[in-house]
């Protein structure tokens, strides 16, 4: 089964806020598993699209407020529709011409999720506050936005037999193998007993393997969600008031 991809290439844009300026009080990341992955099915998450179009950035989008909401112990539903809409409010994607179907840059739709935010089911429109960018292939970075915000928005450049490794339940491997496109994946969870990293994608939790990440991650954001902040969460390291001044320093 051949499934979409939907990133376009990194946009670099020298005015982002780098999660690392962020995290230098934070104390040396803990030895046991970072992220709540288990609470939502491991193939409950829902395909939102992407069988159909290269939507996998919003996608990836609502499941990771669906994961913020869990946190929460609140349930959000998004569907299909929800991700294609915002998909063709943000790109011009549309359903009928499948000649726009030309995916999306990553910092362009951080930006409308701070702007807009993510339409779910119920017509509600969920927001992040901010994001702050990942050093490409940093897996300690990745980490740290797990233990800070429970998810890392990771692009990476998908190879062809990765979507055989996907269909075969696979754990994502180093092969020899081209390039097919650019994907966006969430990674949820970290799990120190096998090593194993799991995203979501295509609807369903996938182990990956650092030196595949390493190896094909090609930009990445730490997103801080406003669902996150209103539950209280705290940030023990991550210099918060330092961020919003820069933000701030931003939008003058």
């Amino acid at each position: 089964m051949t499934l979409h991809l939907g990133k376009r290439d990194h946009v670099h844009d020298p005015r982002d806020l780098l999660l690392a300026r962020y995290t230098a009080e934070l104390p040396p990341l803990p030895s046991g598993p970072l992220g709540h992955a288990n609470l939502l099915p491991a193939d409950g998450w829902g395909m939102l699209g992407n069988d159909t179009a290269g939507d996998c950035v919003w996608a990836g989008g609502d499941h990771e407020e669906m994961l913020w909401n869990a946190e929460a112990k609140r349930t959000v539903t998004f569907t299909t529709d929800d991700a294609i809409g915002d998909y063709s409010a943000c790109t011009g994607y549309n359903p009928a011409d499948p000649s726009t179907d030309q995916g999306t840059d990553m910092r362009t739709a951080m930006l409308y999720r701070k702007s807009t935010g993510l339409l779910d089911a119920t017509g509600k429109r969920h927001k992040i506050e901010a994001f702050t960018a990942l050093a490409a292939g940093d897996l300690n970075q990745i980490k740290t936005s797990l233990l800070l915000f429970s998810v890392a928005a990771v692009g990476i450049q998908f190879p062809g037999y990765a979507m055989d490794q996907f269909n075969a339940g696979q754990p994502w491997t180093v092969k020899r193998g081209s390039i097919e496109g650019g994907h966006y994946v969430p990674v949820v969870y970290f799990d120190p007993t096998t090593g194993y990293f799991w995203c979501v994608t295509w609807g369903r939790i996938q182990l990956v393997t650092p030196a595949f990440l390493a190896k094909y991650m090609d930009e990445a954001y730490a997103p801080l969600a406003v669902d996150a902040r209103k539950r209280g969460k705290t940030l023990d390291g991550f210099n918060y008031t330092e961020l919003k001044a820069d933000l701030r320093s931003l939008a003058a």
